[in-house]
């Protein structure tokens, strides 16, 4: 390697022990590493960012060109000092990896703005080899990109997070013509989906072997309701949808087996495409107060008839909570659920002050002194411990969960940071 790539990967202390009396030292150590194979050692390789594979060029004579022949490249900005170094490495790195070696993954990732013959030269290396897995996150305007990225019949799996330039609120329109015939596994993010006709967007009809999609911080445009439909989904994540905006999920999945939901519930899921899905997690939150979050959350209860295991967070049950009345209401659902996991985390910032609220109302307009002050007692108690860890388990929530399932094994773990 040059001069300069050795000072951007190797630290100086390592540099000076790069001598003949450590190569000696290793081989009287018997290093029974650099003794496996090829296949093995870029196995190992490959769970490191591209970085420090390079650096185990440093080890000895055996590991000096191995890096070259690495099947995954992960080219991370935030192993670098300077961006600068970032992208005069990653131009060594195309240049100087042997082009007989089979590309299956490459993930790149940039903390912040870039500029477009970097991010070009590296996408168009990962189809120009027959890519499989693809993963990229940066800030970049991706429009002209796409249709390359869309078209590639290699791609089984694709990672695509673009943030407008400057992490406007923004987001980067999908393309109508998709083209991945091998795609099993899609994850996109900061997308908006256009309508396609009768005011709803349906964008992943096209992949016909999809298994896994995960829909990250994503928009409709002129729709009203996503379409998810798949013959071979069996995995869904909705991840933190616009809090702002309310849409429907419309899923017709026969064969979806996961959900996962984060973030604000600010996404009306249609009951009919659940009947299949067995595991769910819920993860969400709220930022201000609404009657409707809560609401859909049940909503969403509602509709999983079939779970067998129910993955909640505390933040979670403070929302549904919030649901007036909640307590005496019968579920017409849960009644297979076999396993219900509860995630103790911290009670958000917002919560407890909509807590805070809701307590207040409550207390102002019972007529009893009792009720009142009781009240008042837990409204001062969650003001005087806003800055505590743990999020409280509300009092009858997990009887509630379990009224059509008693027998269900009910676990709570710490998920404290």
């Amino acid at each position: 390697m040059s001069n300069s790539m050795d000072e951007m990967l190797i630290p100086p202390n390592a540099k000076r022990g790069r001598n003949s009396e450590t190569e000696t030292e290793i081989e009287d150590n018997k290093d029974r590493l650099s003794d496996l194979h090829d296949c093995i050692l870029l196995h190992i390789l490959s769970f490191l960012s591209a970085k420090y594979a390079v650096r185990t060029c440093m080890l000895s004579k055996r590991w000096k060109d191995l890096w070259k022949r690495l099947p995954n490249l992960i080219l991370l900005s935030s192993d670098f000092d300077t961006f600068k170094f970032f992208t005069k490495f990653v131009s060594t790195i195309l240049t100087r990896r042997d082009g007989k070696t089979a590309l299956h993954t490459l993930e790149f990732e940039r903390v912040g703005s870039i500029q477009s013959p970097l991010i070009k030269r590296i996408v168009n290396y990962a189809v120009s080899r027959n890519v499989q897995r693809l993963g990229i996150d940066v800030e970049f305007d991706m429009q002209h990109l796409l249709p390359c990225i869309f078209t590639c019949h290699t791609l089984t799996s694709l990672k695509l997070i673009v943030y407008p330039k400057g992490y406007s609120r923004g987001s980067t329109l999908l393309p109508e013509s998709l083209n991945l015939p091998a795609l099993t596994t899609l994850h996109l993010g900061k997308f908006t989906f256009c309508s396609s006709g009768n005011n709803r967007a349906d964008p992943f009809s096209a992949f016909k072997r999809l298994k896994s999609l995960i829909i990250d911080r994503c928009d409709l445009k002129d729709a009203e309701t996503l379409y998810i439909s798949s013959l071979t989904l069996v995995s869904l994540a909705l991840l933190d949808p616009p809090s702002q905006t309310f849409y429907k999920v419309e899923l017709s999945t026969p064969c979806l087996h996961r959900l996962a939901c984060t973030g604000s519930p600010s996404l009306y899921l249609d009951d009919s495409g659940l009947s299949s899905v067995q595991e769910v997690d819920i993860d969400i939150d709220m930022y201000s107060y609404s009657p409707v979050p809560p609401l859909i959350l049940l909503c969403w209860l509602q509709g999983f008839v079939n779970v067998r295991s129910l993955t909640v967070s505390t933040n979670t049950l403070q929302v549904l909570s919030l649901v007036p009345g909640l307590l005496k209401y019968k579920l017409p659902s849960l009644t297979n659920m076999k396993r219900l996991k509860i995630k103790r985390e911290p009670l958000s910032e917002d919560l407890k002050m909509i807590k805070i609220v809701m307590i207040n109302r409550e207390r102002e307009a019972t007529e009893s002194r009792k009720e009142a002050a009781k009240l008042r007692k837990e409204a001062d108690l969650l003001w005087k411990n806003r800055r505590t860890l743990t999020a409280p388990l509300p009092d009858g929530i997990v009887d509630f969960l379990i009224q059509n399932s008693p027998s269900a094994e009910v676990e709570i773990i710490d998920c404290l940071c």
